[in-house]
């Protein structure tokens, strides 16, 4: 009878140490790659990085994107909090930046030019007049150099790509090396670093389009906090004036969680000029990575995001130009204010203002940055 009744206590003991083995390996930190198509014969692939909570980020080496980025609501539920698109053919049929690598240099240049050392580039004009995003091919459109590693429980994709002097109308070599980490604490770390053979601007920058509210509606609603005095106007051409303005008294200013919508349709000249907000905010943290730069709310979900970055500003832009020609995942149609962009940079048009922080990097130098997308719930 003593034998029959230990026979059954230890079976049962190796059931429930089975069932906690499961449950915590269910949500152990993971990686899986998948072939995702082919561009113009080079091959492109899908990673799926899991972390211990099994928060969910999803990177392409073509452009180097975020294609979706699942993280528990309040609820429990895991929501994808970035728009994006269920193929390679959706991105390359659909021109977009969605969850994009940025670069050689993010936001615009006026006029598609600038003058370095005496002498005068002329960049790509993708954008009217004006170079945005890198140009015509920029970095959302080259096909990276991709693999994951592993350190202390938690994934990363490290991304490389060379871009060669010349490109898009660009002096110097270029050489940039991208990490992606999702973290145990449910962050997304982005560590860029780049080295050049020759003086060439560079301003980094990644586009993910955020919802927390998985795409269910506009983000209207969404409550955000932009740690900034100042900010820098725009012309009908979305290029800087040239001067740094006051926040407070404005629609524009976002120093306490606002409703994003609150104020959007104001009638304000900068919110004409840019469509709705499209505006880079002169950050306060001045690259103190402790410092909170920026904080978007969604009160159905209960996940906030909170951002914090090396960078000296970020752009805020509202996604006034979806206009529902976009089918994304989960057949979800993506219209106008259906995102959030919290782009960290340096200031758009930097080599033409003088005392806007510079972007020039040069032979010797290392461009570094860091850029933290921390979720969590309230």
């Amino acid at each position: 009878m003593l034998e029959q009744v230990f026979k059954s206590t230890l079976l049962v003991f190796v059931l429930v140490l089975g069932l906690i083995c499961i449950s915590f390996s269910a949500y152990a930190a993971d990686v899986m790659m998948e072939h995702w198509g082919e561009y113009r014969g080079e091959q492109i692939y899908l990673y799926t990085i899991t972390n211990d909570n099994g928060a969910e980020m999803k990177v392409t080496n073509y452009g180097g994107r975020i294609t979706a980025l699942k993280v528990p609501a309040q609820n429990g539920e895991m929501v994808d909090v970035v728009l994006g698109l269920d193929s390679l053919e959706g991105y390359l049929e659909n021109p977009n930046n969605f969850g994009a690598a940025i670069g050689r240099y993010g936001n615009r240049i006026a006029d598609g030019q600038f003058t370095l050392d005496g002498k005068t580039y002329h960049i790509a004009q993708n954008n009217g007049n004006n170079h945005l995003h890198g140009g015509f091919v920029g970095y959302d459109k080259r096909v990276w150099k991709i693999k994951t590693v592993e350190e202390d429980g938690e994934v990363s994709a490290v991304l490389t790509y060379t871009s060669q002097d010349g490109e898009e109308g660009y002096p110097g070599k270029l050489d940039i090396e991208m990490t992606y980490t999702l973290t145990n604490n449910n962050e997304v770390v982005i560590d860029y670093r780049a080295v050049t053979d020759q003086p060439t601007p560079v301003n980094l920058t990644n586009h993910s389009y955020f919802n927390l509210n998985g795409a269910n509606d506009t983000a209207l609603d969404h409550e955000l906090m932009i740690n900034a005095d100042t900010y820098t106007p725009i012309d009908d051409e979305w290029i800087p004036t040239g001067s740094i303005a006051e926040l407070e008294g404005t629609p524009m200013d976002f120093s306490q969680l606002t409703e994003i919508g609150a104020r959007i349709d104001n009638d304000f000249v900068q919110l004409e000029n840019g469509a709705g907000y499209d505006h880079n905010y002169v950050l306060n943290t001045k690259g103190n990575l402790n410092e909170v730069a920026a904080s978007l709310y969604e009160p159905e979900t209960g996940i906030m995001m909170e951002v914090y970055t090396t960078e000296p500003g970020v752009q805020l832009y509202t996604g006034n130009f979806l206009d529902g020609s976009i089918t994304g995942k989960n057949d979800k149609v993506y219209e106008q204010h259906y995102a959030v962009c919290l782009e960290t940079q340096h200031f758009p048009d930097s080599p033409n203002v003088d005392y806007f922080p510079s972007t020039i990097l040069r032979p010797g130098e290392v461009y570094e940055t860091t850029t933290i997308y921390d979720f969590s719930t309230q």
